[in-house]
Protein backbone atom coordinates (compact mmCIF):
# COMPACT_ATOMS: atom_id res chain seq x y z
CA UNK A 1 0.00 0.00 0.00
CA UNK A 2 1.22 3.51 -1.37
CA UNK A 3 1.62 5.81 1.37
CA UNK A 4 -0.36 8.91 1.66
CA UNK A 5 0.90 11.89 -0.35
CA UNK A 6 2.30 14.85 2.32
CA UNK A 7 -0.53 17.30 2.72
CA UNK A 8 0.53 21.16 1.27
CA UNK A 9 1.72 23.02 4.14
CA UNK A 10 0.06 26.68 4.23
CA UNK A 11 2.71 29.34 4.40
CA UNK A 12 0.27 31.77 6.03
CA UNK A 13 -0.70 29.30 8.90
CA UNK A 14 2.85 28.05 9.48
CA UNK A 15 3.98 32.16 10.07
CA UNK A 16 0.70 32.52 12.04
CA UNK A 17 1.51 29.26 14.05
CA UNK A 18 5.18 30.38 14.59
CA UNK A 19 3.79 33.87 16.04
CA UNK A 20 0.92 33.10 18.09
CA UNK A 21 2.39 29.80 19.53
CA UNK A 22 5.15 31.71 21.69
CA UNK A 23 2.74 34.67 22.36
CA UNK A 24 0.15 31.87 23.66
CA UNK A 25 3.17 30.08 25.64
CA UNK A 26 4.46 32.81 26.87
CA UNK A 27 1.31 34.17 28.34
CA UNK A 28 0.63 31.71 31.47
CA UNK A 29 4.17 32.38 32.33
CA UNK A 30 3.39 35.87 32.41
CA UNK A 31 0.44 35.23 34.95
CA UNK A 32 2.71 32.89 36.76
CA UNK A 33 5.23 35.90 37.21
CA UNK A 34 2.52 38.75 38.02
CA UNK A 35 0.85 36.64 40.93
CA UNK A 36 4.28 36.07 42.69
CA UNK A 37 5.25 40.08 42.16
CA UNK A 38 1.97 40.66 42.92
CA UNK A 39 2.12 38.55 46.40
CA UNK A 40 5.78 40.09 47.24
CA UNK A 41 4.45 43.99 45.97
CA UNK A 42 1.57 42.78 49.01
CA UNK A 43 3.80 41.26 51.64
CA UNK A 44 6.08 44.76 51.56
CA UNK A 45 3.75 47.56 53.38
CA UNK A 46 2.28 44.67 55.93
CA UNK A 47 5.98 43.32 56.67
CA UNK A 48 7.24 47.14 57.13
CA UNK A 49 3.81 47.57 59.72
CA UNK A 50 4.77 44.45 61.17
CA UNK A 51 8.12 45.27 62.20
CA UNK A 52 7.18 48.96 63.57
CA UNK A 53 4.94 47.24 65.94
CA UNK A 54 7.60 44.99 66.98
CA UNK A 55 10.01 47.79 67.46
CA UNK A 56 7.40 49.66 69.00
CA UNK A 57 7.36 46.95 71.43
CA UNK A 58 10.80 46.65 71.84
CA UNK A 59 11.09 50.88 72.68
CA UNK A 60 8.56 49.89 75.64
CA UNK A 61 11.54 47.10 77.23
CA UNK A 62 14.65 48.19 79.31
CA UNK A 63 16.67 45.64 81.26
CA UNK A 64 17.87 46.31 84.68
CA UNK A 65 21.58 44.32 85.77
CA UNK A 66 21.38 42.87 88.89
CA UNK A 67 23.94 43.42 91.79
CA UNK A 68 25.01 40.17 92.27
CA UNK A 69 26.41 39.56 88.22
CA UNK A 70 23.46 37.49 87.89
CA UNK A 71 20.57 37.81 84.98
CA UNK A 72 19.34 40.59 85.27
CA UNK A 73 15.63 42.02 85.58
CA UNK A 74 13.32 42.92 82.54
CA UNK A 75 10.19 45.44 82.73
CA UNK A 76 7.55 45.94 79.82
CA UNK A 77 5.45 49.02 80.29
CA UNK A 78 3.00 48.66 77.97
CA UNK A 79 -0.37 50.54 78.73
CA UNK A 80 -3.34 48.34 78.38
CA UNK A 81 -4.69 50.67 75.71
CA UNK A 82 -1.77 49.82 73.57
CA UNK A 83 -2.35 46.16 73.90
CA UNK A 84 -5.89 46.90 72.91
CA UNK A 85 -4.57 48.55 69.62
CA UNK A 86 -2.43 45.04 69.08
CA UNK A 87 -5.47 43.38 68.54
CA UNK A 88 -8.13 46.16 67.11
CA UNK A 89 -7.63 44.71 63.44
CA UNK A 90 -10.72 44.25 61.80
CA UNK A 91 -10.31 41.87 59.20
CA UNK A 92 -6.49 39.72 60.37
CA UNK A 93 -5.56 38.80 64.14
CA UNK A 94 -2.70 40.12 65.61
CA UNK A 95 -0.69 38.51 68.23
CA UNK A 96 2.84 39.59 70.27
CA UNK A 97 4.39 37.77 72.83
CA UNK A 98 7.64 38.80 74.73
CA UNK A 99 10.15 36.46 76.28
CA UNK A 100 12.34 37.88 79.43
CA UNK A 101 16.23 37.03 79.66
CA UNK A 102 15.62 33.64 81.20
CA UNK A 103 13.07 32.98 78.12
CA UNK A 104 10.18 33.04 80.40
CA UNK A 105 6.77 33.91 78.78
CA UNK A 106 6.67 38.02 80.15
CA UNK A 107 3.64 39.01 78.37
CA UNK A 108 1.26 38.45 74.82
CA UNK A 109 0.09 35.37 73.34
CA UNK A 110 1.72 31.63 74.10
CA UNK A 111 0.46 30.62 70.52
CA UNK A 112 3.81 32.03 69.33
CA UNK A 113 6.43 30.01 69.13
CA UNK A 114 10.54 30.61 69.60
CA UNK A 115 12.07 30.38 66.30
CA UNK A 116 15.04 27.44 66.15
CA UNK A 117 17.91 30.02 65.24
CA UNK A 118 21.11 31.36 66.51
CA UNK A 119 19.63 34.65 68.46
CA UNK A 120 20.76 38.26 66.32
CA UNK A 121 20.56 40.99 68.43
CA UNK A 122 18.95 44.07 67.59
CA UNK A 123 17.97 42.59 64.02
CA UNK A 124 14.70 42.69 62.78
CA UNK A 125 13.34 39.14 61.07
CA UNK A 126 10.32 37.77 59.42
CA UNK A 127 8.97 34.24 59.20
CA UNK A 128 6.20 32.43 58.17
CA UNK A 129 4.13 30.33 60.53
CA UNK A 130 0.55 28.81 61.24
CA UNK A 131 -0.94 29.29 64.82
CA UNK A 132 -4.31 26.88 64.76
CA UNK A 133 -3.96 25.87 61.36
CA UNK A 134 -3.91 29.30 59.75
CA UNK A 135 -0.93 30.71 58.17
CA UNK A 136 0.37 33.95 59.74
CA UNK A 137 3.53 36.79 58.88
CA UNK A 138 5.35 36.89 62.14
CA UNK A 139 8.16 39.70 62.83
CA UNK A 140 10.62 39.28 65.92
CA UNK A 141 13.26 41.30 67.38
CA UNK A 142 15.98 39.73 69.60
CA UNK A 143 17.29 42.67 72.20
CA UNK A 144 20.28 43.48 74.29
CA UNK A 145 20.40 42.08 77.82
CA UNK A 146 22.15 43.29 81.32
CA UNK A 147 25.11 41.06 80.11
CA UNK A 148 24.57 39.07 83.43
CA UNK A 149 25.23 35.10 84.08
CA UNK A 150 23.04 33.18 82.30
CA UNK A 151 21.42 35.62 80.42
CA UNK A 152 19.46 34.76 77.21
CA UNK A 153 18.57 37.63 74.90
CA UNK A 154 14.99 38.82 75.14
CA UNK A 155 12.58 38.29 72.49
CA UNK A 156 9.93 40.33 70.88
CA UNK A 157 7.48 38.85 68.62
CA UNK A 158 4.65 40.18 66.55
CA UNK A 159 2.49 37.99 63.72
CA UNK A 160 -1.13 38.82 61.91
CA UNK A 161 -2.66 36.46 59.30
CA UNK A 162 -2.90 36.93 55.59
CA UNK A 163 -5.93 38.18 54.78
CA UNK A 164 -5.37 42.02 53.79
CA UNK A 165 -2.30 40.70 52.18
CA UNK A 166 -4.82 38.00 50.17
CA UNK A 167 -6.91 40.85 49.46
CA UNK A 168 -4.10 42.96 48.21
CA UNK A 169 -2.59 40.93 46.28
CA UNK A 170 -6.17 39.46 44.44
CA UNK A 171 -6.43 43.34 43.64
CA UNK A 172 -2.81 43.56 42.34
CA UNK A 173 -3.69 40.73 39.91
CA UNK A 174 -7.00 41.81 38.72
CA UNK A 175 -5.35 44.86 38.15
CA UNK A 176 -2.62 43.68 36.10
CA UNK A 177 -4.32 40.49 34.54
CA UNK A 178 -7.81 41.93 33.13
CA UNK A 179 -5.68 43.82 30.52
CA UNK A 180 -4.16 40.81 29.38
CA UNK A 181 -7.24 39.47 28.77
CA UNK A 182 -8.58 42.05 26.65
CA UNK A 183 -4.86 43.02 24.88
CA UNK A 184 -4.39 38.99 24.03
CA UNK A 185 -7.19 38.89 21.48
CA UNK A 186 -6.73 41.90 20.30
CA UNK A 187 -3.06 41.48 19.57
CA UNK A 188 -3.68 37.81 17.75
CA UNK A 189 -6.50 39.77 15.38
CA UNK A 190 -3.53 42.43 15.03
CA UNK A 191 -1.30 39.91 14.20
CA UNK A 192 -3.82 37.99 11.54
CA UNK A 193 -4.61 41.45 9.91
CA UNK A 194 -0.87 42.21 9.65
CA UNK A 195 0.06 38.62 8.49
CA UNK A 196 -2.57 38.88 5.64
CA UNK A 197 -1.48 42.36 4.74
CA UNK A 198 2.17 41.09 4.47
CA UNK A 199 1.78 38.31 2.48
CA UNK A 200 -0.89 40.39 -0.07
CA UNK A 201 2.09 40.89 -2.65
CA UNK A 202 2.20 37.39 -3.00
CA UNK A 203 -1.69 36.88 -4.02
CA UNK A 204 -1.09 40.31 -6.38
CA UNK A 205 2.12 38.12 -8.03
CA UNK A 206 -0.43 35.38 -8.06
CA UNK A 207 -3.13 37.12 -9.97
CA UNK A 208 -0.63 38.75 -12.13
CA UNK A 209 0.59 35.19 -13.56
CA UNK A 210 -2.64 33.68 -13.74
CA UNK A 211 -3.91 37.05 -15.75
CA UNK A 212 -0.87 35.87 -18.49
CA UNK A 213 -1.76 34.33 -21.58
CA UNK A 214 -0.23 31.12 -22.89
CA UNK A 215 2.27 32.15 -24.81
CA UNK A 216 3.57 35.06 -22.82
CA UNK A 217 6.94 33.90 -21.81
CA UNK A 218 8.15 37.28 -20.92
CA UNK A 219 10.01 37.77 -17.86
CA UNK A 220 7.89 38.80 -14.23
CA UNK A 221 8.39 42.63 -13.25
CA UNK A 222 11.24 41.84 -10.46
CA UNK A 223 10.42 45.49 -8.51
CA UNK A 224 6.51 44.78 -8.26
CA UNK A 225 7.45 41.80 -5.95
CA UNK A 226 8.65 41.78 -2.40
CA UNK A 227 12.33 41.82 -1.90
CA UNK A 228 12.18 38.69 -0.03
CA UNK A 229 10.22 36.73 -3.50
CA UNK A 230 12.93 38.58 -5.28
CA UNK A 231 15.15 35.15 -5.71
CA UNK A 232 11.76 33.25 -6.51
CA UNK A 233 10.90 35.31 -9.34
CA UNK A 234 14.35 35.61 -10.72
CA UNK A 235 14.06 31.88 -10.94
CA UNK A 236 10.93 31.49 -12.62
CA UNK A 237 12.21 34.18 -15.38
CA UNK A 238 15.20 32.11 -15.81
CA UNK A 239 12.26 29.01 -16.09
CA UNK A 240 10.40 31.06 -18.59
CA UNK A 241 13.82 31.80 -20.45
CA UNK A 242 14.39 28.44 -21.34
CA UNK A 243 10.86 27.25 -21.39
CA UNK A 244 11.04 30.10 -24.49
CA UNK A 245 14.51 28.92 -25.92
CA UNK A 246 12.77 24.94 -25.63
CA UNK A 247 9.72 25.81 -27.44
CA UNK A 248 11.82 27.95 -29.75
CA UNK A 249 13.89 25.19 -30.64
CA UNK A 250 10.97 23.13 -30.93
CA UNK A 251 8.88 25.21 -33.15
CA UNK A 252 12.55 26.10 -35.14
CA UNK A 253 12.62 21.82 -35.49
CA UNK A 254 8.95 21.28 -36.36
CA UNK A 255 9.19 24.13 -39.28
CA UNK A 256 12.26 22.07 -40.39
CA UNK A 257 10.91 18.76 -40.25
CA UNK A 258 7.76 19.99 -42.46
CA UNK A 259 9.99 21.57 -44.80
CA UNK A 260 12.14 18.15 -45.20
CA UNK A 261 9.15 15.86 -45.64
CA UNK A 262 7.38 18.22 -47.97
CA UNK A 263 9.74 17.30 -50.46
CA UNK A 264 9.49 13.55 -50.53
CA UNK A 265 6.00 14.04 -50.30
CA UNK A 266 5.55 16.43 -53.21
CA UNK A 267 7.80 13.69 -55.30
CA UNK A 268 5.19 10.85 -53.94
CA UNK A 269 2.51 12.91 -55.10
CA UNK A 270 3.69 14.01 -58.49
CA UNK A 271 4.88 10.81 -58.98
CA UNK A 272 1.47 9.11 -58.31
CA UNK A 273 -0.55 11.80 -60.64
CA UNK A 274 2.18 11.20 -63.60
CA UNK A 275 1.36 7.46 -63.03
CA UNK A 276 -2.12 8.23 -63.41
CA UNK A 277 -2.42 10.48 -66.02
CA UNK A 278 -0.19 7.64 -68.19
CA UNK A 279 -2.59 4.79 -67.63
CA UNK A 280 -5.83 7.85 -68.63
CA UNK A 281 -3.82 8.33 -71.55
CA UNK A 282 -3.51 4.75 -72.73
CA UNK A 283 0.22 4.28 -72.69
CA UNK A 284 1.00 0.61 -71.85
CA UNK A 285 4.63 1.27 -71.59
CA UNK A 286 6.08 -0.90 -69.08
CA UNK A 287 9.27 0.69 -68.32
CA UNK A 288 7.88 4.05 -67.91
CA UNK A 289 5.36 3.02 -65.12
CA UNK A 290 8.56 1.25 -63.79
CA UNK A 291 10.06 4.45 -63.68
CA UNK A 292 7.14 6.11 -61.65
CA UNK A 293 6.97 3.15 -59.66
CA UNK A 294 11.14 3.52 -58.48
CA UNK A 295 10.50 7.29 -57.72
CA UNK A 296 7.44 6.29 -55.26
CA UNK A 297 9.15 3.93 -54.18
CA UNK A 298 12.51 6.47 -53.26
CA UNK A 299 10.25 8.71 -52.31
CA UNK A 300 8.64 6.60 -49.56
CA UNK A 301 11.93 5.83 -48.49
CA UNK A 302 12.85 8.84 -47.99
CA UNK A 303 9.79 10.05 -46.25
CA UNK A 304 10.10 6.84 -44.16
CA UNK A 305 13.49 7.26 -43.06
CA UNK A 306 12.63 10.90 -42.24
CA UNK A 307 9.91 10.00 -39.72
CA UNK A 308 12.49 7.17 -38.39
CA UNK A 309 15.03 9.77 -37.69
CA UNK A 310 12.30 11.66 -35.88
CA UNK A 311 11.66 9.18 -33.79
CA UNK A 312 14.72 8.58 -32.92
CA UNK A 313 15.46 12.13 -31.96
CA UNK A 314 12.56 12.18 -29.67
CA UNK A 315 13.88 9.28 -27.92
CA UNK A 316 17.14 10.79 -27.72
CA UNK A 317 15.30 13.66 -26.02
CA UNK A 318 13.01 11.76 -23.64
CA UNK A 319 14.69 12.47 -20.23
CA UNK A 320 11.92 9.27 -18.77
CA UNK A 321 14.23 6.97 -21.04
CA UNK A 322 17.77 8.38 -19.83
CA UNK A 323 16.82 7.74 -16.66
CA UNK A 324 16.11 3.63 -17.01
CA UNK A 325 20.10 2.89 -16.82
CA UNK A 326 21.21 -0.57 -17.44
CA UNK A 327 24.54 -2.39 -18.77
CA UNK A 328 25.12 -1.71 -22.92
CA UNK A 329 27.24 -4.37 -24.45
CA UNK A 330 29.17 -1.82 -26.92
CA UNK A 331 31.37 -4.24 -28.68
CA UNK A 332 27.87 -6.51 -29.17
CA UNK A 333 25.99 -3.55 -30.72
CA UNK A 334 28.80 -2.58 -32.68
CA UNK A 335 28.96 -5.83 -34.45
CA UNK A 336 25.78 -6.03 -34.57
CA UNK A 337 25.18 -2.59 -36.82
CA UNK A 338 28.09 -3.75 -39.14
CA UNK A 339 26.19 -6.94 -39.86
CA UNK A 340 23.05 -4.60 -40.46
CA UNK A 341 24.45 -2.54 -42.21
CA UNK A 342 26.65 -4.96 -44.98
CA UNK A 343 23.80 -5.46 -47.90
CA UNK A 344 24.12 -1.31 -48.29
CA UNK A 345 27.88 -1.13 -48.56
CA UNK A 346 28.01 -4.54 -50.79
CA UNK A 347 25.41 -2.08 -52.79
CA UNK A 348 27.39 0.61 -52.73
CA UNK A 349 30.75 -0.88 -53.10
CA UNK A 350 32.25 -0.21 -49.91
CA UNK A 351 34.46 -2.20 -48.46
CA UNK A 352 32.57 -2.20 -44.30
CA UNK A 353 34.53 -3.43 -41.32
CA UNK A 354 35.02 -4.23 -37.90
CA UNK A 355 38.05 -4.19 -35.42
CA UNK A 356 38.02 -4.56 -32.07
CA UNK A 357 37.65 -7.36 -29.17
CA UNK A 358 35.06 -9.79 -29.73
CA UNK A 359 33.12 -9.21 -26.74
CA UNK A 360 33.06 -6.87 -23.96
CA UNK A 361 35.76 -6.62 -21.85
CA UNK A 362 35.18 -7.63 -17.66
CA UNK A 363 37.26 -5.02 -15.94
CA UNK A 364 34.49 -2.22 -16.81
CA UNK A 365 30.83 -1.45 -17.46
CA UNK A 366 28.70 0.97 -19.75
CA UNK A 367 25.99 1.69 -17.94
CA UNK A 368 23.25 3.75 -20.72
CA UNK A 369 20.61 2.74 -22.35
CA UNK A 370 21.28 -0.26 -24.89
CA UNK A 371 18.29 1.14 -27.53
CA UNK A 372 20.01 4.76 -27.41
CA UNK A 373 23.20 3.46 -27.66
CA UNK A 374 22.39 1.23 -30.96
CA UNK A 375 20.64 4.05 -32.46
CA UNK A 376 23.83 6.44 -31.90
CA UNK A 377 26.06 3.54 -33.67
CA UNK A 378 23.72 2.95 -36.61
CA UNK A 379 23.41 6.50 -37.27
CA UNK A 380 27.73 6.85 -37.39
CA UNK A 381 27.49 3.33 -39.55
CA UNK A 382 24.98 5.14 -41.83
CA UNK A 383 26.31 8.69 -41.89
CA UNK A 384 29.72 7.38 -43.37
CA UNK A 385 28.37 4.88 -45.75
CA UNK A 386 25.99 7.75 -46.98
CA UNK A 387 29.31 10.13 -47.83
CA UNK A 388 31.50 7.46 -48.89
CA UNK A 389 31.71 6.96 -52.28
CA UNK A 390 31.88 3.57 -54.36
CA UNK A 391 35.16 1.89 -53.73
CA UNK A 392 35.83 3.40 -50.58
CA UNK A 393 35.65 1.94 -46.81
CA UNK A 394 34.09 2.14 -43.68
CA UNK A 395 35.77 0.55 -40.25
CA UNK A 396 33.88 0.33 -37.29
CA UNK A 397 36.66 0.54 -33.93
CA UNK A 398 35.98 -0.47 -30.40
CA UNK A 399 38.90 -0.14 -28.20
CA UNK A 400 38.26 -0.69 -25.02
CA UNK A 401 40.77 1.42 -21.98
CA UNK A 402 42.72 -1.52 -20.14
CA UNK A 403 42.57 0.53 -16.84
CA UNK A 404 39.02 0.32 -16.85
CA UNK A 405 38.13 4.29 -17.14
CA UNK A 406 36.76 4.50 -20.51
CA UNK A 407 35.70 2.49 -24.04
CA UNK A 408 36.30 4.04 -27.41
CA UNK A 409 34.21 4.04 -30.37
CA UNK A 410 35.64 5.28 -33.54
CA UNK A 411 33.91 5.26 -37.01
CA UNK A 412 36.41 6.10 -39.85
CA UNK A 413 35.20 6.66 -43.19
CA UNK A 414 37.33 7.66 -46.71
CA UNK A 415 34.60 10.14 -47.53
CA UNK A 416 35.08 13.94 -48.42
CA UNK A 417 35.44 14.34 -44.61
CA UNK A 418 34.43 17.74 -42.79
CA UNK A 419 35.91 20.80 -42.86
CA UNK A 420 37.24 22.33 -39.46
CA UNK A 421 34.87 25.50 -39.52
CA UNK A 422 31.87 22.75 -39.81
CA UNK A 423 32.73 20.31 -37.44
CA UNK A 424 30.46 21.80 -34.46
CA UNK A 425 27.77 22.73 -37.03
CA UNK A 426 27.32 19.19 -38.06
CA UNK A 427 25.40 18.13 -35.24
CA UNK A 428 22.86 20.41 -35.37
CA UNK A 429 19.43 19.31 -36.52
CA UNK A 430 19.53 19.74 -40.55
CA UNK A 431 22.58 20.91 -40.97
CA UNK A 432 24.19 19.01 -44.11
CA UNK A 433 27.93 19.94 -45.06
CA UNK A 434 27.95 22.48 -48.24
CA UNK A 435 29.36 20.86 -51.68
CA UNK A 436 27.84 17.45 -50.78
CA UNK A 437 24.99 15.84 -52.90
CA UNK A 438 24.19 12.99 -50.10
CA UNK A 439 20.24 12.20 -49.97
CA UNK A 440 19.66 12.83 -46.02
CA UNK A 441 17.87 13.96 -43.42
CA UNK A 442 20.51 16.30 -41.97
CA UNK A 443 19.30 14.04 -38.50
CA UNK A 444 21.62 11.53 -37.88
CA UNK A 445 24.75 13.46 -36.21
CA UNK A 446 22.51 15.71 -33.89
CA UNK A 447 20.76 12.45 -33.07
CA UNK A 448 24.28 10.85 -31.92
CA UNK A 449 25.00 14.26 -29.71
CA UNK A 450 22.10 13.92 -28.07
CA UNK A 451 22.87 10.38 -27.12
CA UNK A 452 26.43 11.10 -26.22
CA UNK A 453 25.63 13.83 -23.91
CA UNK A 454 23.15 12.00 -21.95
CA UNK A 455 25.65 9.43 -21.43
CA UNK A 456 28.42 11.55 -20.47
CA UNK A 457 30.39 10.73 -23.55
CA UNK A 458 32.41 13.28 -25.34
CA UNK A 459 32.38 13.17 -29.52
CA UNK A 460 34.96 14.50 -31.69
CA UNK A 461 35.60 14.63 -35.47
CA UNK A 462 39.02 14.55 -36.83
CA UNK A 463 40.58 13.66 -40.52
CA UNK A 464 41.21 10.00 -41.14
CA UNK A 465 44.20 8.54 -39.50
CA UNK A 466 44.54 5.42 -41.78
CA UNK A 467 44.14 5.49 -45.92
CA UNK A 468 43.73 2.36 -47.75
CA UNK A 469 46.15 2.10 -50.80
CA UNK A 470 43.76 0.43 -52.96
CA UNK A 471 41.45 3.47 -52.03
CA UNK A 472 39.76 5.27 -55.10
CA UNK A 473 40.97 8.63 -56.49
CA UNK A 474 39.34 11.54 -55.91
CA UNK A 475 38.61 10.59 -52.16
CA UNK A 476 38.94 13.22 -49.70
CA UNK A 477 41.03 13.10 -46.33
CA UNK A 478 37.50 11.25 -44.70
CA UNK A 479 36.14 11.53 -41.29
CA UNK A 480 36.60 10.04 -38.00
CA UNK A 481 34.48 10.14 -35.03
CA UNK A 482 35.36 9.44 -31.84
CA UNK A 483 33.12 8.42 -28.66
CA UNK A 484 35.01 8.18 -25.55
CA UNK A 485 32.06 6.63 -23.31
CA UNK A 486 32.77 6.62 -18.96
CA UNK A 487 32.96 3.29 -17.36
CA UNK A 488 31.83 2.00 -13.86
CA UNK A 489 33.68 -0.60 -12.25
CA UNK A 490 31.96 -3.41 -12.81
CA UNK A 491 30.74 -5.80 -10.31
CA UNK A 492 30.62 -9.37 -11.42
CA UNK A 493 34.06 -10.92 -12.81
CA UNK A 494 33.38 -12.41 -16.22
CA UNK A 495 33.48 -11.82 -19.77
CA UNK A 496 30.30 -10.33 -21.21
CA UNK A 497 27.74 -11.88 -23.28
CA UNK A 498 28.70 -11.20 -27.22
Amino acid sequence: MEPFPPEQRSLFGEILDWMLAPLLLLWPMSLALTYAVAQNIANRPYDRELGDMARTIARQISVEPAPDGGPGRLRLRLPEIAADVLRSDDTDRVYFRVLGLRGEHVAGDTELTVPDETPAVDELRFRDDEIQSEPVRIAYLWLRGSGGRGETPPLVQVGETLEKRAQLATEIIKGVIFPQFVILPVAVVLVWFALARGIRPLHELQQRIRRRESQDLSPIEERDAPEEVGPLVRAINDLLARLDQSIGAQKHFLADAAHQLKTPLAGLRMQAELAQREIDAGEQDPRALKRSLQQIARSSQRAAHMVNQLLSMARAEDKETALRKQDVRLVRLAREAVHDFVPKALEKRIDLGYEGPERDEPNGRLIGQPLLVRELVRNLVDNALQYTPAGGEVTVRVMPDPFGQVVVLQVEDSGPGIPEAERDLVFQAFYRALGTEVDGSGLGLAIVKEIATQHGASVTITDARQRSASSAPGHGPGALFTLRFPLTAAEVAGPAAT
